[in-house]
Order: C-alpha cells, then structure tokens, then sequence
C-alpha cells in the first residue's frame, strides 16, 4: 500500500504513484534541459524538477500523466520539493484511475447544492434570481465539478461550489450584521462570480486554462452568460437591475492590477470582492496549516506575498476542523 505524497517528512524516501499536475520544459543558467513538475495526488501536492531532460522526456512525463515516482523528500527555500531519483509511467493496465489522485473539497456535492438552493431562494429580485438559476441549470455540472483556481486557492474537485458556499455563509452574516446590504444582490453576485470558471478551466484532472480562459478570462466569460441568459430569458438587457448584476462580477477583483476592468462602485461589490479574497486566504493559510507540524511555520505562501504562517503546538479550532481535502 502507497503512502501518500504528503505522508512522507522532509528526508524520507519515497515510492509512490502521483498524478502530473503540470510539466514545463525549462532551461537552467547553463542552458541545460529540465522538466518542472507537479506531483499530485488526494492528499495535494509538490514540486520536483527532472534534470538533464530532453524532448523526449517532456513527451513521456507530460501532464495528466500517471507515473510511479522514486525519490526523496526534501526542503528547498523554505518549500517542499522532491529530489527525483526515477520516474516510470504507469500503464493503464495497472489498474489505477485518474480520480484516484485528484484532491476534494472537503464537504459532499450533495450538500452543497442543497444549500446553495436555499440561498437561491433567498434572492428576492426577480432579475437576479432568474438569471442564477438558470446559469446554475446550465452550468451546473461543470459547476459542482469544477476547481476555483489551476494551482492556488480551492484548486481541488468541487472547489469552485466550496468556494461559492462558503462565501455565502459570510454573506449571510454581514447582510445579518448590516441591514443597508442588498442581501439579494450579494447573494447573486457571490453565486455567479467565479461562474466563468467553469469555461477558463478543463477541469479537476490536471487542470489547465483553455484557450477561453487564456484570451478572455472568466470575468468576461460570465458577463457575456450574464447578457445571453438575459437574452434568453426576454429581461431588459438595459434594465438598472441586470446593470447591477453585470457590475458586480466584472468588479470582484477589487483592483485593476489584480484583473479587474472596473473598481467596486457598489457598496456589495466592495463586500464582494472582500469576502472573495478573505475565503481565498483562508482556504489557503488552512491548507498549509494542517500539512504544518505544531511549533514550526508553514512554507511560504506565494498567494500571500511569501509569507510564512505559525501553527501553534495547541491549536484546537485548527485540529478539529475537516480537512481541506
């Protein structure tokens, strides 16, 4: 039986089976040949780099590959990384599937869409609550399946609907806590954000931007969904309401450096964007205390400018919670 990626500690030798997450050919100072890899299986994953590679190597250890890995775990600036003594692909008579090293959200599918239902039936407005559900009719699929991100926060099956519900959950709180919040608004605006994700990505197995994803982003892709559902569903497409709406996803980002084309002019889209990037930050300092041993610091977070997070030797709350996988 094979430990897991993140079973191993730093120093320990290793021989497992890992999905390719991602594979770059690349060059070092000296101009040599090497592939940057991403191992990955349920528990996450970690980087190691295939020296002294060629074309050939790149075309066998490709993304989405399934290989038996040999090696060691070791620590390098701070971060994990395997010194790779031997990679082998592993053929599909072996018996291995592909689901079997893709990471999880750690709440069920099922659950999950209850309960975003019941947060869609608390969307009062007729404009937003029609246009939600009939995205999450169309998308829905995609949407319970889906990661929220490539390689950062929620970058696991299910995570784009976690990612949704568990900004939700802090919607409902501060619409509880501040009554001048359009609840209605907020509620649609966290549902549809990350929607067009479901287009910019190819999915939970060794996830990829598609050329949509690449040429326009996600931003744009859901406010174009935004107008042809509106189309569709014969809504005023010049109508305040479906403005509103539009606003509220293509503003999310917060800052025109992070991607957005407009800055928050809404009171619920600068909560919007705020509660995105508190769940984003929470997800991932969580993730990297819970792979942390008590009394030492995580490796530094490139999603949080670099920098390293304490876990303390008695941390309950920390201990009790699901894990994020």
């Amino acid at each position: 039986m094979f430990k897991r990626l993140l079973d191993y500690n730093n120093g320990e030798e290793l021989e497992t089976v890992v999905l390719i997450k991602n594979s770059q050919l690349r060059h070092t100072k000296n101009d040599k040949l090497y592939l940057a890899l991403m191992f990955g299986d349920s528990s996450g994953e970690i980087r190691g780099n295939y020296w002294d590679a060629n074309n050939q190597d790149a075309a066998t250890f490709n993304t989405g590959t399934i290989v038996e890995l040999n090696g060691k775990r070791e620590e390098y600036h701070g971060r994990p990384q395997i010194k790779i003594y031997s990679l082998r692909v592993v053929g599909p008579q072996e018996g291995y599937d592909l689901n079997q090293f893709i990471k999880s959200a750690p709440e069920k599918i099922k659950d999950m869409k209850e309960e975003i239902n019941k947060y869609v039936f608390d969307i009062l407005n007729p404009t937003w609550n029609r246009i939600v559900q009939y995205l999450l009719k169309k998308w829905g699929k995609r949407f319970f399946d889906y990661p929220a991100g490539k390689s950062n926060h929620h970058a696991v099956r299910g995570g784009l609907a976690y990612h949704t519900l568990s900004m939700l959950r802090d919607a409902k709180g501060i619409s509880d806590n501040y009554p001048q919040v359009n609840r209605s608004l907020l509620y649609a605006g966290c549902i549809l954000h990350d929607m067009g994700k479901v287009l910019e990505l190819t999915g939970p197995a060794a996830t990829q931007y598609t050329t949509e994803g690449n040429l326009i982003g996600h931003l744009v892709l859901i406010d174009e969904q935004i107008m042809m559902a509106a189309q569709n569903l014969k809504i005023d497409t010049e109508s305040e309401d479906l403005l509103l709406l539009r606003h509220m996803v293509l503003s999310h980002h917060g800052k025109y450096e992070y991607g957005s084309p407009k800055l928050p002019a809404l009171l619920e889209a600068e909560i919007l964007h705020r509660i995105d990037d508190l769940d984003a930050t929470v997800y991932a300092v969580t993730n990297a205390l819970q792979h942390t041993k008590p009394g030492t610091f995580t490796e530094p977070l490139m999603g949080e400018d670099n920098k390293r997070y304490y876990r303390p030797k008695k941390d309950e709350a920390l201990d009790k919670s699901k894990p994020l996988e």
